[in-house]
């Protein structure tokens, strides 16, 4: 039987992974828009596929991950990830059509990957009792980090976007397939059916779930934060505050510095405070962040402003993970809706920022992050733990017995 330990390790290593393989093709961007000799809105097109294949597979991923469990799920979707940086590589001589289809498989893939990740997350949390699905988290931003190193190692070293990518999809391929072995089976963590002839619920009744829905809102709320301090902190620092380009890229470091230690250290605050006043608390943080950012009256303030936003977004997704799984028998469901309605926000994101910085300027556009954190604090008493009922709890107890084994 596989122990909670491997299955901890197994956890990082996926999100760590997932992290990695996008950022790595992130990172190549600026030269495979150079070798097909893309207009900018040309380029644009072509990264929509990547939205377009994730959100073809996040409403599709739950009814997946019930059936076949997360650790099939992360395997399978991992060999197509890399099948698909292996097209992306071999497009990148070819032409755009095949980078198009590489990219939407890559969307797909990491789309159904990122839920099933998550899935076994909220497992491996219950097992320990204790919250740590944000430093699985910060192991996906740590992962991004790796990734852009490399990418830009790779760059110095004049190694070509091929040979960088296809060296990558055999990472993937042979080692995050290795450790999903080692996951829990989330399906044995299920309590079983009561013997009354009640119907197993389908995955797709959590669409209709107030709660669900609700944790779904909280979740883009926070998306919607976090995806526009990685989109636009560096644009709105240089063009607002009239800083250097290398002391814009700094500013965004420091965002995601701040809200990945501030995920490192979160699941003390989370267990010793519980959900609701921690991201209650962090709502305001964030918000006080990005209005010094936006109103600062000189640079060093705006550079506090980005590392008060990054610590107040730090909990929001992974809080929003760990509530979609406090039910085992319902988590892949409820994981797979709330993820489809947070990813949203990275869609809508990008261009409502463009938009009214069309009107208002990037850098006072900004205020709708602090408008959607003040509705994430409204919707946070929808986080707060489900009871646990005798059933989990006999589970549980039966599970702990073989814990280290």
């Amino acid at each position: 039987m596989t122990s909670t330990r491997a299955a901890t390790t197994a956890t990082y290593a996926a999100f760590i992974g997932s992290g990695f393989a996008f950022a790595s093709w992130a990172a190549r961007i600026p030269q495979v828009r150079d070798q097909l000799e893309l207009e900018p809105a040309t380029l644009g097109l072509v990264l929509l596929a990547i939205a377009a294949g994730s959100l073809l597979a996040l409403p599709l991923s739950g009814p997946v991950v019930t059936r076949f469990g997360s650790a099939k799920t992360v395997a399978a979707m991992a060999l197509l990830l890399a099948l698909a940086l292996t097209v992306v590589a071999l497009g990148a001589l070819a032409g755009v059509f095949p980078v198009v289809i590489g990219l939407a498989m890559l969307g797909f893939a990491n789309g159904a990957w990122d839920v099933a990740m998550n899935v076994q997350g909220t497992v491996v949390e219950r097992r320990l009792g204790r919250s740590i699905m944000s430093r699985f988290h910060a192991g996906f931003s740590l992962g991004t980090v790796a990734g852009a190193l490399l990418g830009t190692l790779m760059i110095a070293l004049n190694v070509p976007v091929t040979a960088h990518l296809l060296g990558v999809a055999v990472i993937i391929a042979v080692s995050i397939p290795w450790y999903a072995q080692r996951f829990l089976d989330d399906r044995a963590e299920t309590p079983e059916e009561p013997g009354d002839g009640t119907v197993k619920p389908s995955a797709l009744t959590a669409w209709r779930e107030p709660r669900t829905l609700l944790v779904g809102v909280f979740t883009l709320a926070f998306a919607f934060a976090e995806g526009t301090g990685n989109d636009w902190i560096s644009v709105a620092a240089i063009d607002g505050h009239h800083v250097s380009p290398a002391l814009g890229t700094l500013a965004f470091a420091a965002f995601l510095t701040a809200m990945t230690i501030g995920r490192w250290f979160g699941p003390g605050l989370l267990d010793r405070f519980g959900r609701v006043p921690v991201v209650r608390v962090l709502c305001a943080i964030g918000v006080g962040g990005v209005l010094l950012f936006i109103f600062a009256p000189n640079p060093a303030y705006a550079f506090a402003g980005t590392l008060l936003w990054g610590v107040g977004v730090c909990l929001g997704f992974p809080v929003g993970m760990s509530a979609g799984g406090d039910d085992p028998h319902r988590a892949a469901a409820r994981v797979s809706v709330i993820a489809s309605i947070g990813y949203c926000a990275f869609l809508a994101g990008p261009p409502l920022i463009g938009f009214l910085g069309e009107h208002l300027t990037v850098l006072r556009a900004l205020i709708v992050v602090a408008v959607m954190l003040g509705l994430a604090a409204l919707v946070a008493d929808s986080v707060r733990p489900l009871p646990r009922t005798p059933e989990v709890e006999q589970v549980d107890r039966r599970k702990a017995g073989a814990q280290e084994q």
